[in-house]
């Protein structure tokens, strides 16, 4: 067995700089001696010189930086000469801690240990104030071209102004993306995030690698990007299972989706609510939506239903090793498949998985049970971001009922075996996952209908 690389002793937070010009964001930090540096590129232009824009930019400084903290994972962690309120070093060491809890699981790792060293902040939280001249809201909605986020756009697209936004490696362009985004017909604002080219060496340099929480680095430069095009929201997809733990370890949670769960929401909002800067609202469109409710509104979308490719393989880093079509292999095309099967016709499904080249509709290859027994609670949940266990056993009990499904004898085994467990999901159970779950921060004006 191979020794794992040791910890390190100190990471630090260098400094942040935005050049206007170049519309350029560079963070720097270091850890026991080594640098790090990421630059995050966006239009350039005087926005960049409002307060909210450096507010901002700062906060993109705080959160990329568990990118480089994973490569040793100290127990310290030093701020050096950025100061954080109270609020935002309980925010910070949440993110941290929470955010990499399935790198520290699969590294077999305890952070409870990590410190941060920060000093005091002499900011003055102040509100937001409200919005006063009456003109229409201009919404910015976080983009990957999956199921959520097409739902997200159709839905707010009629209450507000709204543009999408994309983040990529420079001069890169996923075709997942760029397709169902065209569909759209919205301007698309874009932002190049370049990571330290050390972390693509992991292995040669003997970094320790794994997961991080990257949708809350993605919502950090969203944020800034909302303030450079003149944008009061950031509107997320994120629906109520991303709140589900993926497991529970040592009696903690461990979620993959950490940054996309209601905890990191409400923290995040509280932290731009409370910058004096007034830096724009977020919240998530779907926070209180099930997967079988997004399926079943994405299922009457039909003009995405060509374009869209929620497959991991879509978003391989290396465009070389990246599918130009569904894979129907991975656990993400498996429950895609799944929560969608209740609502569209079985030759429509068909359709998707062999488009552009594809191969078989999951459902269709059974030697694939194992991975849907998975996402039904058999064994532990895929790091992925996939349905809660309920929502999944709900979409196979409905599927099986179809009539165009009474062949499909992957899914016909499947529902039998849902049904014969006494956790199986009432008619009750089913039909409440079709209404609002829980709490969300929507505001009234984009509220879903029926709400």
């Amino acid at each position: 067995m191979t020794d794992m690389p040791r910890r390190g002793e100190v990471f630090r937070y260098e400094s942040f700089a935005a050049d206007a010009e170049r519309g350029l964001l560079t963070c720097q930090y270091s850890l026991d001696g080594r640098s790090f540096a990421e630059r995050v590129s966006l239009a350039p232009g005087p926005r960049w010189h409002l307060p909210a824009a450096q507010a901002a930019a700062r906060l993109v400084f705080l959160l990329a930086g568990v990118s480089y903290y994973k490569t040793a994972a100290p127990p310290v962690i030093d701020l050096g000469g950025t100061p954080l309120t109270a609020r935002e070093q309980d925010f910070l060491r949440d993110f941290y801690l929470q955010g990499l809890g399935e790198y520290a699981y699969r590294n077999s790792l305890d952070l409870s240990d990590v410190r941060i060293e920060a000093s005091a902040s002499s900011q003055i939280e102040t509100p937001a104030a409200a919005r006063a001249d009456g003109s229409p809201p201009r919404a910015l909605v976080p983009f990957g071209g999956g199921i959520d986020s097409i739902v997200t756009v159709e839905a707010v697209r009629k209450r507000a102004d709204v543009a999408l936004f994309v983040v990529s490696r420079p001069g890169d362009r996923f075709a997942a993306i760029e397709r169902p985004a065209a569909v759209t017909g919205l301007p698309v604002i874009r932002a190049e995030r370049e990571i330290d080219e050390q972390l693509l060496r992991s292995a040669e340099l003997g970094f320790r690698n794994g997961h991080v929480p990257v949708t809350g680095i993605i919502s950090a430069i969203a944020v800034l990007a909302a303030v450079l095009d003149g944008r009061d929201t950031v509107v997320m997809s994120n629906e109520w299972s991303a709140s589900v733990p993926t497991l529970v370890h040592d009696g903690r949670p461990v979620n993959h989706q950490y940054s996309k769960s209601a905890s990191f929401e409400a923290a995040f909002r509280q932290v731009l609510a409370a910058d004096p800067a007034g830096l724009p609202g977020y919240f998530s469109a779907l926070r209180d939506r099930t997967e079988l409710w997004v399926g079943e509104e994405f299922a009457g979308l039909a003009q995405y239903h060509g374009s869209f490719r929620s497959c991991n393989r879509a978003f391989h880093i290396d465009s070389k090793r990246r599918m130009e079509h569904w894979c129907g292999q991975c656990d993400k095309c498996c429950f895609i498949d799944l929560i969608l099967a209740p609502f569209m016709s079985a030759d429509a499904l068909r359709a998707v998985f062999a488009a552009d080249g594809g191969g078989r509709e999951p459902l269709a290859d059974p030697a694939l049970a194992p991975k849907f027994r998975t996402l039904l609670g058999a064994g532990t949940k895929p790091f992925e971001c996939v349905g809660e266990v309920n929502e999944c056993r709900a979409a196979v009990l409905l599927a099986a009922r179809r009539a165009d499904r009474a062949d499909c004898a992957l899914l016909q085994d499947l529902a039998a075996e849902v049904a014969g467990r006494p956790d199986a999901p009432t008619a009750a159970e089913i039909a409440a996952m079709s209404r609002p779950v829980g709490e969300s921060f929507v505001p009234a004006g984009y509220a879903f209908e029926g709400s």
